[in-house]
This record gives C-alpha cells, structure tokens and sequence, in this order.
C-alpha cells in the first residue's frame, strides 16, 4: 500500500493510492496515517479495504507528510560510506544518531524556508524507516517486524549551524520545513530489499545526488535494532538513515541553497519530492 495524508498543513485527511495511482480517501475508516493505524494490525486492517470502493479525491490537493502525530525523528549521520569519504571522516564505529524537531516536519512539496543568517542550507536525500511495531530491546533478527514502511525525507540542513556552532547537530537540522516527508509511506511488505534502492537529488536541474542505499555502513535492520537499545520506538516514529555523497558541503568549492531554486529528489519505488527555497520571511 501506499499510505499518504492531503489537504491544508495542520488539517490533513488520511489517503490511499489505487492501482492506478488515483488519491482515494480514507477517512471513513481511520482518523490519520499515525500511531495504532501503522501497527501491524492497523495495516491488515487497511489492506482489507479495496481502493477502488473509496472516494475519490478531485484535483490537486497539498500533499501533507505521510506519517501524522510523530513522535521523534532519528536521524543517522554519515551512514554512507562513500558520503564520508566525500566528507573526509572516518566511518563512524558505531551509528552516529541525531534528532530533527518534529516541528521542522512538513509537506514533500512544501517551500523549503531559507533560515535567517543562514549562508550554508544543504541537502541530504534520506531513506526513512517508519516505525509499526513498538521496539525495545530488539535483536536484528527481529527488526523487521517492527518497519511498517518506508518514505523519502529531505534531511535540509544549515552547515554553520551544524558544524561551526557550539553543541550538537540538532541545531543545523531543525528549522521550520527542514523535514519534508513523503509523498507517501509504502508499506515494507511492496519494498523487496530496502538495501537495493537508487536514489538522486537534482537543484535547478543539475543532479548532485546519485546514489543507492547498497552503500549504507549500517543498514535498517541494524539501525532498528541499534536505536532501540538506547530509547523506545513507537508506531510513527521516524529514522532518517543518512545520505549518499553529492551533498553542497560536498562539492569543490561547496555550493548551498539560496532563495528562489527548485529541488527534486526521490528514491526508487517510493516517489519524488520537489521543493522551492525561499526567504524564512517569505
């Protein structure tokens, strides 16, 4: 299934792709993509209903973040190992983890705001691992029952602030609209091997990104397991699992954001985003 959430931000309604990838609406039968929905029951309960008897939603509607009510957002750093050799650190010994405010969590296709004071706004095309099943403790045998799906963040970062700045990393990754998520959640079930996936980032055409989850130090079964020795996961977490090189920071020179590009990413059998950089006043 592809498990999506549209409308206004703040007030979206539940969605469903059909075979024809026509936006049907769900909210007949569940209140929002989130919490219990996600659990494995709540999908059996989903995958019951045929598509095609649902509503159908006319036009083009804003496209939401397809997991509503997030708990936290995980995020991993320097998880490629081609990243970090384009980044010129070592591979991290064990997963580097980080958070990104939930409130940073927007649309797929919402405007990216350009921070104030910012000179060094960066992309990272990320694999997400949504949570279905509470994780604590979990052995990597196990991890997988507790993936309800997976989605494309857009882990938007300011260098200075990550880097340059006093303290952790939290604060190059929080900004209003940092966390574009979506289109949709597809469900583990359609995704045959998540270590196997191409994944690209274009700005203003130009593709930086072009790379595949193949490269990933730690892959989402370890993650799963890694991150639930440390704090519980519930249904509707996030885990943002690192980027592939070809990231602004990346380039010689380096090249960042600035008002008024055009972003498109997407990974392989889980869609695309596209963003549009603007003024955080605009």
């Amino acid at each position: 299934m592809k498990l999506l959430r549209y409308g206004e931000a703040g007030a979206e309604k539940p969605g469903i792709l059909d075979a024809e990838g026509r936006l049907r609406d769900l909210s007949d039968h569940v209140g929002d993509i989130s919490g219990a929905v996600l659990t494995p029951e709540g999908l059996a309960s989903l995958s019951a209903i045929d598509p095609s008897s649902l509503p159908l939603v006319e036009g083009a509607p804003r496209i939401g973040a397809c997991v509503g009510n997030i708990g936290k957002m995980v995020c991993v750093g320097l998880n490629y190992a081609d990243h970090a050799a384009e980044a010129g650190m070592d591979i991290p010994p064990e997963p580097i983890l980080f958070f990104k405010a939930t409130s940073a969590i927007c649309g797929p296709n919402d405007d990216i705001r350009i921070p104030r004071g910012s000179e060094k706004t960066d992309w990272e095309v990320e694999l997400g691992i949504v949570i279905g099943k509470p994780a604590s403790y979990v052995d990597e045998a196990d991890a997988m029952d507790h993936v309800a799906g997976y989605c494309i963040v857009n882990d938007v970062s300011e260098r200075a602030f990550q880097i340059e700045r006093a303290g952790q990393w939290v604060k190059g990754k929080s900004a209003d609209t940092f966390g574009p998520t979506g289109p949709w959640m597809v469900t583990a079930d359609e995704v045959a091997d998540p270590q196997a996936l191409a994944m690209w980032l274009e700005v203003d055409g130009h593709r930086y990104q072009n790379g595949s989850t193949a490269t990933m130090v730690y892959g989402v079964r370890h993650l799963v397991s890694y991150i639930s020795q440390f704090m519980s996961l519930q249904p509707g977490d996030i885990i943002s699992t690192g980027t592939p090189p070809g990231v602004g920071m990346g380039q010689k020179p380096p090249v960042y954001l600035r008002e008024g590009q055009e972003i498109a990413c997407g990974i392989e059998g889980l869609g695309t985003q596209r963003q549009r950089t603007i003024a955080w006043n605009a």
